[in-house]
């Protein structure tokens, strides 16, 4: 038997615009069928194709799903590389730099999530890649969470690239919001825990099978687990050996209670042999998945839960973007199953309205690493590095005019100080190593490097104005833990960091677990219990967690029951040049 699927009309528009040679920019809701765009294009590949997709995972996903299908596809994720010259390769974006640098691109990529263009990290990756296409790349972007992809498409027409928008903002389901605490229905009074109890209510509703997102790994397991020891089993899902085998304890007792966690953790034969097909098939009553792999999720369920506003990658904490709630929430609701599909919610986790698409403009540094690259490539092609520089820097996704320094010197012909820069530039290079510019405006030649404190510091800014250094975000940079954040100062803003230490539950406060593993693997004396009250951390824990971050407390901040610890940084020693 053959499973056919047909296009939907905006999915045979699309790949109409390909086999036309042209570039596309999609928008389309979760879960309607972005990705099907490629696979209906692959048998008219003329050459090449490389398909990046945002994290390692995803790509291994990608390569065993294609492998299984009998295509001739590779993989490149920086720690694998294995046949790079299939006709696919599944990639992460980054892999592929040198290669565009090279001016060797492939004859057709592919950027999944394109909203990466915007990330402060990678998004100068995504933007130099897409830059540096060469005429006879095509470029297929695909996305759901960018609310302005006509200005992306704008920008590539503008770089000479002849470019198409597909717009399909109907989701496949329509999606409704359900306070989890306003259902009528009451769990059984054995259930004692918090989400136990509410997921249950929803459950005897006929709000299930529910896809719940939670922050890491091991909470999505603990959850499982403590849903698993709640519920009633009445209809215990059936596993063959097989299947029990290559699930293994305690995962294998989880589905036959119709439950199970989903993470990057496991193998690609686990989520995607195993657990996405019951899921597809209704068979489990609740998969609870990592929100760091909740791009990778490949099926829908009639209802989501987001336990939390904040997800851990490599163990650094980071708040979730209203794109990846509209990306989680796209989840809930199944084609041609279910009517409408659940968004669940309380007062403490986000809430639908806060999910929608993110306006992408361009990360602020201009990336010079790759710059200097490809300069270094134009010269072994015997080309002007510093035109190519040039021009690459007039190709970037900004309406601004963006200068590296040598664009006076190809105006007037001069070279001052014997070098390709302007003069200003010319001048600091030469006096950089014996004089520096005060706050006076006056070159002078330093003392040594002296002991002071951070809030006495001055940096001066590339507009020329001296600030105070903790005015300036990178002030900070390798000092403390936790995220950046700004208080009010007499010179406007003074960076600072927050972390999060509790839930604020009535008059007790609830440690995070990160908290609770720093005070039982360093100061197990105090055996610190999970509930404390306020006064008691303030006065017994916060100098701990103050001497941890390496700041001095400011103050706290509740955030949706979320208790923040902020931090200054003015009195931390640091050294700097002092003015005569």
């Amino acid at each position: 038997m053959v499973n056919l699927i047909i296009p939907d009309q905006w999915q045979q528009d699309a790949v109409n615009a390909l086999r036309a040679g042209r570039d596309l920019v999609v928008h389309a809701p979760t879960g309607a069928g972005k990705t099907y765009i490629f696979e209906l294009f692959y048998d008219s590949i003329k050459g090449q194709a490389v398909y990046t997709v945002p994290t390692r995972a995803l790509a291994n996903d990608k390569l065993a799903e294609w492998k299984a299908r009998g295509w001739d596809v590779g993989i490149a994720t920086g720690d694998v590389a294995e046949n790079l010259n299939a006709r696919v390769v599944v990639a992460t974006l980054e892999t592929q730099k040198s290669r565009f640098i090279r001016k060797d691109g492939p004859k057709l990529l592919v950027v999944d999530e394109y909203q990466l263009l915007a990330d402060p990290v990678r998004g100068m990756n995504y933007e130099l890649i897409l830059s540096l296409a060469p005429p006879d790349t095509q470029i297929l972007l695909l996305s759901g969470s960018v609310a302005n992809p006509e200005d992306v498409a704008s920008w590539l027409k503008r770089i000479g690239r002849n470019v198409e928008v597909i717009i399909h903002r109907d989701r496949p389901v329509p999606l409704e919001e359900i306070m989890l605490n306003h259902i009528p229905i009451q769990a059984p009074q054995f259930i004692r825990s918090f989400w136990p109890r509410l997921i249950t209510r929803a459950l005897l509703a006929d709000m299930g099978p529910i896809l719940i997102f939670a922050p890491r790994r091991n909470a999505s397991e603990e959850l499982a687990q403590t849903l698993s020891a709640a519920l009633t089993n009445d209809e215990p899902l059936s596993l063959s050996n097989e299947q029990a085998l290559a699930a293994g304890e305690p995962l294998a007792k989880l589905l036959r209670h119709r439950i199970a966690y989903h993470h990057s953790g496991l193998s690609y034969a686990v989520r995607a042999g195993l657990i996405e097909p019951l899921a597809k098939r209704g068979q489990l009553r609740v998969v609870v998945a990592t929100m760091g792999l909740a791009a990778g999720i490949n099926f829908s369920m009639r209802s989501v839960l987001i336990t939390g506003a904040h997800y851990f990658v490599n163990n650094f904490q980071r708040q979730v973007r209203p794109d990846e709630l509209l990306q989680m929430f796209g989840r809930a609701g199944r084609r041609g199953l279910d009517e409408v599909g659940f968004a669940l919610v309380t007062p403490d986790v986000p809430r639908l309205h806060e999910a929608y698409p993110l306006k992408l403009k361009r990360a602020e540094p201009i990336d010079w690493p790759s710059f200097i690259a490809l300069m270094q490539a134009a010269a072994l092609r015997r080309t002007d590095p510093f035109a190519e520089a040039m021009q690459l820097s007039r190709r970037l996704f900004t309406p601004k005019e963006l200068t590296i320094g040598v664009e006076r010197f190809y105006q007037t012909g001069t070279q001052p100080c014997g070098l390709r820069v302007d003069v200003e530039r010319g001048r600091f290079v030469r006096r950089q190593r014996t004089e520096i510019l005060n706050s006076r405006g006056e070159w002078e030649i330093p003392e040594e490097h002296g002991k002071t404190t951070l809030g006495q510091l001055w940096a001066r800014k590339a507009d020329g104005r001296w600030r105070p250094a903790l005015s300036v975000a990178a002030s900070l940079s390798g000092i403390g833990i936790g995220n950046l954040c700004k208080f009010k100062s007499k010179e406007g803003v003074e960076y600072g960091r927050e972390v999060a230490v509790a839930i604020r539950r009535d008059s007790e406060w609830h440690l995070l677990r990160w908290l609770r593993k720093l005070f039982k693997e360093k100061f197990p004396l105090l055996q610190v219990p999970g509930l404390v009250s306020e006064p008691v951390f303030q006065t017994v824990l916060l100098p701990i967690v103050s001497q941890h971050v390496r700041g001095n407390f400011a103050e706290f901040e509740t955030r949706n029951q979320l208790v923040l610890a902020r931090f200054k940084f003015g009195q931390t020693e640091a050294e700097g040049y002092l003015e005569k």
